[in-house]
């Protein structure tokens, strides 16, 4: 896939977290179905996703490993889109981290930022649970598609402090269906990000149907019923659920597919397709330059009279900052 987009892309310096990059399978989603298709799901590996994130952001550790799970999280969204999509991802809270908001698109892009630039530590971190740092609060995603005016959003409670938990509540309430999430980050000793990547599986909704009778196989096929599905929806949970650390799994060379079939061998999975997933931002300097001329003639003129000159402007999503010459704002 090419993506034209003009964000300033950071390098990552680090020469160890460049090298590991190097060894391990690129970034990517792995789609799939199973179960005579009733299940969906995808496999991601993101590990570059996280570290460019990080990269341009220029986060701490505690601040990589939230906003790294909400951009895994994110990515893991796109599967569910529908044609031409964005989605927004929003997750506030009235904890110490407030919270973050983060995009997916169609195309295959993510990015996103924390609420707060830092998150306050009181004392030196003991797990990697990050409910401490999470309070009350909402998950609400928004969507628009192709054609569409406006963004369509639904909203759930934040009810699990853990951001893989509410998104799965958040389907199971506003979207009525069984969904799960797993991401996982893996760190080595010095707080490099050398492994990451996430799951996602979502029952597809109830419609009754057929299936092979182990004791009229050769007579026909007799119907699916609820209770069937309760059963399947408990044997893939157990399955989902035996998964080791996705973070570590990645870090020592796994592949996605192999992971997915290794898993789900009993359910008969068929890889759909696989397609690159990046930290990126369609933002650039001509946007900005167009944005600060429509402010207005009275503060346009303020800008131009006492800012200094080149003018420094951040991108909030991705980090980029641009320095726009004053003439720019005059041509």
């Amino acid at each position: 896939m090419i993506y034209d987009f003009r964000m300033l892309k950071e390098e990552i310096k680090d020469q160890t977290t460049v090298n590991q990059l190097s060894k391990i399978e690129k970034d990517g989603l792995t789609m799939f179905v199973m179960a005579d298709g009733r299940i969906r799901g995808a496999f991601l590996g993101g590990t570059a996703l996280v570290n460019q994130m990080r990269a341009q952001h220029k986060t701490g550790i505690l601040e990589t490993y939230v906003l790294g799970q909400a951009c895994l999280c994110s990515a893991l969204l796109i599967p569910t889109m529908k044609g031409r999509e964005h989605l927004t991802f929003r997750y506030e809270t009235n904890g110490a981290s407030h919270g973050f908001c983060t995009e997916a698109d169609s195309t295959g892009y993510v990015r996103g930022y924390l609420l707060d630039d830092r998150i306050p530590v009181e004392k030196p971190l003991e797990s990697w649970d990050l409910s401490p740092f999470f309070g009350d609060g909402t998950v609400s995603i928004s969507r628009i598609g192709e054609g569409m005016r406006q963004a369509q959003t639904g909203t759930t409670d934040i009810i699990f402090k853990n951001i893989a938990k509410d998104l799965a509540y958040y389907f199971q309430q506003s979207e009525q269906t069984q969904t799960a999430f797993n991401t996982s980050i893996q760190m080595d000793k010095e707080g490099r990000v050398v492994g990451a990547g996430g799951m996602f599986l979502q029952m597809m909704p109830f419609a009754g149907g057929k299936r092979k009778s182990a004791q009229t196989s050769d007579s026909g096929e007799d119907s699916f019923t609820e209770a069937d599905n309760d059963a399947l929806l408990s044997r893939v949970e157990m399955a989902f659920k035996a998964m080791p650390s996705i973070g570590q799994w990645i870090s020592e060379g796994g592949k996605r597919e192999d992971a997915v079939i290794g898993l789900f061998r009993e359910f008969e999975p068929k890889i759909v397709y696989d397609r690159s997933i990046v930290f990126d931002c369609p933002c650039c300097e001509e946007n900005f330059v167009r944005a600060i001329k429509n402010m207005g003639k009275a503060e346009l003129d303020d800008i131009i009279a006492h800012d200094k000159d080149p003018i420094e402007v951040t991108c909030n999503h991705c980090g980029s900052v641009y320095h726009i010459p004053k003439s720019k704002l005059t041509e």
